[in-house]
């Protein structure tokens, strides 16, 4: 066997890759994983110290490399300005991963404007922006190209504490098949995963429960997620999707929502 023959393919080698809410949880798994595979990286996030520590690690680690870039999605002047940077220090641009994310729970007769603000200016006009800006690098190119929003399954059911958060990923589920359905004429696929993973995000929802609320939660999670009873690791279950989706086995998969949950969403 030759040296060639034993040295195992990366998956990503050459991918130029845009990576926002790098600095924790899923987006740190991504960030990593993507390395590893060999592509080059961009990690955006408006937590600083977290999220060029993860990039420290990763080019520590790993055969491909990764830049670390602070930036609020939700304002188009310095997405536009980030993304040009970006796509400079990388050569191009391939694939956009839109983690960036946030959450507000609360009765929805005591939402107020400012909680509602926060979490759409993030969450739904932050995937806009994210998405112009890319298709605008991506476009000219002329060999197309991957966008992967972040949905919820929060965004198929009803939720009586997480209303602001559920309406705003439902425009997120909207937003990305009219883009894929806009868009893949020009050869850019457009696809939206919807992940139950342990996140920094998740373990502080947890702690904001009552001794009673969380044993009903973790009681019903048992019950609501086959495989395993529990929400998934961001490196086993989750990293190996993003690769997937990033690369060029998935260039056929368009307009989709696809759960990464063990099985408690079932979307048709």
């Amino acid at each position: 066997m030759t040296e060639r023959s034993e040295k195992k393919k990366m998956q990503l080698e050459g991918k130029r890759i845009i990576v926002t809410g790098g600095a924790q949880g899923m987006g740190e798994a991504t960030v990593k994983a993507y390395v590893r595979e060999g592509a080059s990286v961009v990690s955006v996030d408006m937590l600083e110290d977290l999220g060029q520590a993860v990039v420290d690690e990763a080019n520590a680690e790993a055969p491909g490399k990764a830049k670390f870039i602070k930036l609020d999605i939700s304002k188009r002047a310095d997405v536009e300005r980030v993304f040009a940077e970006a796509a400079e220090f990388l050569g191009g641009l391939d694939v956009l991963v839109n983690i960036a994310g946030v959450l507000r729970a609360m009765p929805p007769e005591e939402i107020d404007d400012a909680s509602w603000d926060f979490v759409f200016d993030v969450n739904v006009k932050g995937t806009m922006l994210t998405n112009q800006a890319a298709f605008a690098i991506m476009d000219p190119q002329g060999t197309g190209g991957a966008i992967i929003n972040f949905g919820s399954v929060s965004g198929l059911r009803p939720e009586v504490r997480g209303s602001i958060y559920s309406a705003s990923k439902g425009a997120v589920h909207s937003w990305t098949r009219s883009v894929a359905s806009a868009w893949g004429p020009h050869g850019i696929r457009v696809n939206a995963i919807l992940p139950i993973i342990a996140t920094p995000m998740y373990e502080k929802n947890l702690a904001s429960m009552t001794p009673e609320e969380l044993e009903v939660y973790t009681k019903n999670t048992i019950k609501a997620i086959p495989l395993g009873g529990k929400y998934g690791d961001p490196d086993k279950d989750f990293a190996p999707v993003m690769v997937f989706f990033a690369s060029d086995a998935s260039h056929f998969i368009n307009g989709q929502l696809i759960p990464v949950d063990g099985g408690l969403a079932n979307v048709r």
